[in-house]
């Protein structure tokens, strides 16, 4: 059985105003998908390497729903919204499913 399938992202946001037009735009694909918000900002310390101002993990049914909704024209599109105000690192990773 496949386990849940997560993405885990930090940003830096060089324009929030712009920003939340990309916040906007991804609702639909998430909406999708099955995405649940486990983290979104919040108070954080980074006690070991780098780190970036915004945080989120985000919880799909699937690995598979994960990489669907990240390859989907609606995400595609969002993407296009966020990529001059913000720098991304993230990463779409398979749950553990305790076997």
């Amino acid at each position: 059985m496949a386990g849940k399938g997560y993405w885990i992202g930090r940003v830096d946001v060089n324009d929030l105003e712009q920003y939340k037009r990309y916040v906007e735009a991804n609702a639909a694909p998430f909406r999708e998908y099955g995405a649940k918000f486990l983290v979104r900002g919040g108070r954080f310390e980074c006690v070991e390497g780098d780190s970036r101002s915004r945080n989120v993990v985000i919880e799909f049914p699937s690995y598979e729903q994960a990489m669907a909704c990240y390859r989907s024209p609606g995400y595609q599109a969002a993407i296009e919204l966020r990529a001059a105000v913000s720098v991304i690192d993230l990463i779409i990773i398979e749950g553990y499913d305790g076997q």
